[in-house]
């Protein structure tokens, strides 16, 4: 362990001791616009030393989200080594490319050590990264990354593979990582396969031919899946590699560190869910300091997943498909969440998913919606939800409002597309709401849905168990000037 540490030291690395495990972290290209934080986790018994690397093309984030995440798992033997974020730049940016490099430069995953040239990197970054790995001596590197399609149904796209360098090691350890995420994919055509070699110049084909590891590129498939389950399908097969290497302690749900001081939020992104709601969330997780956030699916939550969360936002899209998403086993999983504690942020959809009224909703607001359904004279049957598109709307905070959500006073202007209209249900043994906002004007697109909606609450809150429940009508997530309002929202549920 003295040698590891004397490798690691000229990274400037801090070191903490958890439960006779060593945990290191450190800055490689210190200094540089390409400065990016790695991980080392040492478990003090011998074995194998595992690298993962996450993002290393800015435009597929599931690795780096996924490696975020790994990189918090304890092991039991051997050492493993992550660096989550290796393109921070190309990750903020949304692109592939490192920004503003040179065409023959600007593809990361093209400069690592050509199989038939000199054996060096290149770039800053570039040269960091490798100089780093090889000073692991890594048994294993595992690169996480993203197709555009399903490699079964589109040949071009390398999504939903596993491309390995040919070897006795791999040829027993991709099999079984391939049952372990393929045990979760219905459709036949999704699931993952097998493909190889590494292309030439990536860090997988580098590490196998230079460094004598055993390498692949995990690609999952970003078409038409959310973020959560590419994720997890990386995290899925991550885990069947460490347990097939007896490395692996507990289980592949882990998100988050076991002890932490930090609000943790879970963002549900996956089935009733709008494209927007999740990245705009993502900008105002971003700017709250001390919290940690992950995106989960439906599948998370049925697997527990939220007892390692402090909060859990539902935002915009459809109430009753998030429901059917969940299915009964996960909505009985939110309200246990939150009846021993926990904190539920509803927005729009969320709100229709936290009330009382309907068969398929949480009943964890004691709220009800305005949504008959109604027989309009020569329009025919029309449900009272739907008023039209997306519209601005104004909104006033309460007296309690302001002390929850910011000292904001007078009407402002927030974003509204077909939230619910809240009126108290009156559900024995659940507390009742209290409005944090009103609505000061109104969109009806049919004569029954006019004066409905002005003087009405805009956002509420109240108790469900030990839990907080939030339920916000309008999205103001949708507009920077109001983020501050929302993450107090966030920090109130979470009970900070």
């Amino acid at each position: 362990m003295q040698q590891v540490f004397s490798i690691l030291i000229s990274f400037g690395l801090s070191i903490v001791v958890w439960a006779g495990e060593t945990i290191s972290e450190g800055r490689l290209a210190k200094g540089t616009k390409w400065e990016t934080p790695f991980y080392v986790s040492v478990s003090g018994q011998d074995g194998p030393t595992v690298v993962i690397t996450g993002g290393i093309h800015g435009n597929e984030p599931a690795g780096a989200r996924a490696a975020e995440q790994i990189r918090h798992w304890s092991i039991t033997r051997g050492r493993l080594v992550v660096i989550p974020q290796a393109n921070i730049p190309g990750l903020r940016d949304g692109t592939r490319f490192l920004p503003g490099e040179p065409p023959s430069r600007r593809d990361l995953n093209r400069q690592f050590p050509k199989t038939k040239m000199a054996a060096e990197a290149h770039g800053v970054l570039g040269k960091a990264l490798w100089k780093f790995i090889g000073d692991q001596n890594p048994d294993w590197m595992i690169d996480l990354h993203e197709g555009y399609d399903f490699h079964q149904i589109n040949s071009k796209s390398v999504g939903s593979t596993i491309i390995d360098a040919k070897g006795k090691a791999a040829d027993v350890a991709v099999p079984k990582m391939l049952a372990a995420v393929n045990a979760t994919i219905t459709d036949p055509k999704k699931k993952l396969v097998r493909l190889r070699y590494p292309v030439d110049g990536s860090l997988a084909r580098a590490a196998h031919e230079r460094l004598g590891a055993a390498s692949m590129i995990l690609e999952t498939t970003f078409k038409s899946q959310p973020l959560s389950k590419r994720a997890r399908q990386h995290r899925l097969m991550v885990h069947a590699l460490l347990t097939h290497l007896q490395m692996a302690d507990g289980t592949s749900q882990v998100m988050l560190p076991a002890k932490t001081e930090a609000l943790r939020v879970a963002v549900y992104d996956a089935g009733g869910v709008g494209s927007n709601g999740p990245r705009e969330l993502d900008r105002v997780l971003r700017g709250m300091p001390a919290t940690m956030a992950r995106r989960v699916g439906a599948e998370d939550i049925r697997n527990g997943v939220l007892t390692q969360f402090d909060v859990a936002i539902f935002p915009g899209g459809s109430g009753s498909k998030q429901a059917a998403a969940l299915d009964a086993r996960g909505r009985k999983a939110v309200q246990a969440f939150v009846q021993r504690g926990g904190g539920y942020v509803g927005i729009c959809a969320g709100s229709y998913l936290a009330a009382a009224n309907y068969s398929w909703s949480l009943g964890i607001s004691n709220h009800k919606t305005f949504c008959e359904t109604i027989d309009l004279p020569n329009i025919g049957r029309k449900s009272m939800w739907y008023r039209g598109p997306t519209a601005t709307v104004k909104m006033e905070l309460t007296a309690e409002g302001r002390e929850i959500l910011g000292d904001r006073k007078g009407v402002f202007e927030v974003r509204y597309h077909n939230g619910p209209i809240m009126s108290p249900m009156g559900v024995k043994g659940l507390e009742a709401f209290r409005p944090l906002a009103i609505f000061r004007s109104e969109v009806a697109r049919y004569d029954p849905q006019k004066g409905t909606m002005v003087n009405t609450p805009a956002i509420i809150a109240g108790e469900y168990g030990k839990g907080r429940v939030l339920s916000i009508s309008p999205h103001p997530e949708s507009s920077a000037k109001l983020h501050a309002l929302v993450a107090n929202g966030i920090r109130w549920a979470g009970q900070r």
